[in-house]
């Protein structure tokens, strides 16, 4: 992204797509008060630097089936660049692992799961464990509840040129 800059109308794109993914490119470019190619243009730009890196739908994991969401801390065996690389890559391959971010301090890894239920949850754990990851220790936290769901992004916060 070296040398890209947004502007004021990027960032209304942003903002609007983000809360209305279905919103046509003819209104989008109403609502940013540009002509539909210019809106074109700016929305191609914007998906070629990578900053709109997908569409896609908020799905209702609550509606669509019975789920436990699990928050697991991990800790490798070693700290070694390989063994990092073997845990990531086997992340990958796990499909109950929505989420996966890296950490500094205490954890190495902090993990999303989805699962049925606990014993399909501990099924997984188990099989990680046997599996020559390098996972050392785990730290299970189940969700009780949702209390902020993903929302957009904090627009304000972020230094970004501001509405017109």
């Amino acid at each position: 992204m070296s040398g890209f800059r947004l502007d004021a109308r990027d960032v209304e794109i942003l903002r609007i797509l983000e809360a209305e993914g279905r919103i046509t490119k003819a209104e989008l470019a109403t609502r940013i008060n540009l002509s539909p190619t210019p809106c074109w243009d700016r929305l191609k730009r914007l998906e070629k630097a990578g900053i709109i890196a997908g569409y896609g739908a908020r799905v209702s994991l609550r509606a669509l089936a019975p789920h436990v969401v699990i928050f697991v801390a991990v800790e490798l065996e070693t700290h070694k660049t390989d063994q990092f690389q073997t845990f990531e890559d086997a992340v990958q391959e796990i499909p109950e692992i929505t989420a996966c971010w890296a950490l500094g301090g205490g954890f190495d890894y902090l993990l999303q799961v989805v699962a049925r239920d606990i014993d399909a949850y501990q099924r997984l754990i188990d099989r990680m464990l046997a599996s020559d990851i390098g996972m050392a220790r785990y730290y299970t936290y189940i969700v009780t509840k949702p209390v902020k769901a993903p929302s957009p992004l904090p627009y304000a916060a972020l230094d970004l040129p501001p509405k017109d």
